[in-house]
């Protein structure tokens, strides 16, 4: 990420959550009183006077822990440290100063990065007297917030954007928008371990416990000469199973990660086949215009015959038809075999979704394909499509102009998309085709 980064730290459940939605204005990390709940880096853009700053909010930080979950942390927030130009600490003045705030102001006082103590819920003069323990601590920058309210929090920013140069602000204005892949598939077939082995580094905590990635997770993806954003997401489960609150707002954020793609990495265990599931999430992406990889995950562990990789790609399409033409990869993310192949065919994908056609090139195409094969008579009269234009919309999408353009039947509308897949390579894209009154 260029620009200016600022990661929030702190140990569980002293407001880190609410305050990073606060400086997006949306609720974009979990917020729940479990310990732990976010597990995660959050990525977001916040604005402040004038000034934009990449935020990461990182999971609650708990040294020397048993746990596996708060041991993964703690590496989370290193990873923060050495991504970020500047860190805002939060502790919470109800609970007071615990070791914990200890261990990490210790960890803090040694970073070269500027630090922001940030003490959290106060919110009335009694919690103000109190809060000045927190000077104990020995870090210089000191303000006193309710992230809830957001008193204080004006003060904090300002000291936070003062720090922001025009460098900073030139690099984040020359970002071109990135090709962004959502990773999208059931709990457990190996998303987040996807994009660790992608990453080299673990930025999702993996476990074998359903329902671990219970955000999205952004990663910039910066290697091989190759740009993109990763979004992992939280499993996507059948409805009967979302018993938890937490578990719906994981649904609903998978949905929205696909909205905020431009390509989905549509995740399957090989050796469960693709599942009714599957195609729902399948059939929604298609019908939401995203592009589409099927990434057929543990290859690794099924018995191969000459063609069975044709024989399963054979299967696989009669399941998903009548949008066939789309990439399909055998990948195994434990032995990252194709998992490169899996991102340039996602990077081709992206390529085929913005393509524009020139207007006389595509006019040429579809009056032969019309020639080939015309379309048929309605009540005694021939149909005839004088001019095709290619539509200014995300997904590309086809305007025909015809003398009956409610007369024209899904089968030759199929024929027409397939021709247009045929002469264009739109190989991974679902295509949009409009009929319209001459």
């Amino acid at each position: 990420m260029a620009g200016f980064t600022v990661a929030i730290v702190g140990r569980p459940n002293v407001g880190k959550s609410t305050f990073f939605n606060r400086l997006l204005e949306q609720r974009k990390a979990i917020v729940d009183d479990v310990s732990g709940v976010t597990r995660d880096r959050q990525y977001g853009v916040a604005e402040w006077a004038g000034k934009s700053f990449n935020v990461i909010d990182t999971g609650g930080f708990v040294p020397q822990s048993e746990d596996v979950f708060e041991r993964e942390i703690k590496k989370q927030v290193l990873i923060a440290l050495e991504e970020a130009n500047a860190v805002i600490f939060m502790t919470d003045t109800v609970t007071g100063i615990t070791d914990l705030d200890d261990a990490m102001a210790d960890l803090l006082r040694r970073s070269p990065k500027p630090v922001f103590l940030a003490v959290n819920k106060v919110d009335n003069h009694e919690r103000y007297l109190e809060a000045s323990e927190f000077y104990g601590l020995g870090l210089e920058n000191t303000f006193f917030i309710s992230a809830m309210s957001g008193s204080g929090s004006g003060e904090l920013l300002d000291a936070v954007s003062a720090l922001i140069t025009d460098d900073h602000l030139q690099a984040m204005e020359d970002e071109k928008p990135l090709p962004k892949f959502a990773i999208i598939g059931q709990p457990n077939v190996g998303k987040s371990s996807l994009l660790n082995a992608l990453v080299g580094e673990e930025r999702t905590i993996v476990s074998d416990i359903a329902g671990t990635t219970r955000d999205t997770i952004h990663t910039h993806y910066n290697l091989f000469e190759k740009e993109f954003v990763l979004i992992d997401t939280a499993g996507i489960r059948r409805k009967n199973k979302v018993s938890e609150d937490l578990e719906f707002y994981s649904v609903i954020r998978a949905i929205k990660a696909m909205d905020e793609a431009d390509v989905c990495l549509l995740l399957i265990d090989a050796k469960q086949g693709i599942t009714a599931q599957d195609l729902n999430i399948f059939g929604l992406a298609a019908k939401k215009g995203k592009g589409i990889v099927f990434l057929v995950n543990k290859w690794d562990l099924m018995e191969k015959e000459t063609n069975t990789a044709r024989d399963y790609e054979k299967q696989l399409k009669l399941k998903i038809a009548p949008f066939t033409d789309v990439p399909i990869i055998f990948i195994s993310v434990k032995d990252k075999t194709r998992i490169f192949k899996a991102i340039e065919m996602g990077l081709e994908v992206f390529e085929n979704k913005q393509r524009k056609i020139p207007t006389s090139q595509l006019n040429e195409a579809m009056q032969n394909a019309m020639k080939a094969y015309h379309a048929p008579v309605v009540r005694g009269h021939a149909v005839s499509i004088k001019y095709v234009t290619q539509l200014p919309t995300n997904v590309p999408s086809f305007a025909f102009f015809t003398n009956y353009p409610d007369d024209i039947k899904t089968p030759y509308k199929n024929y027409l998309e397939n021709k247009l897949r045929e002469d264009f390579n739109f190989k991974g894209v679902p295509i949009r085709i409009f009929f319209r009154k001459k």
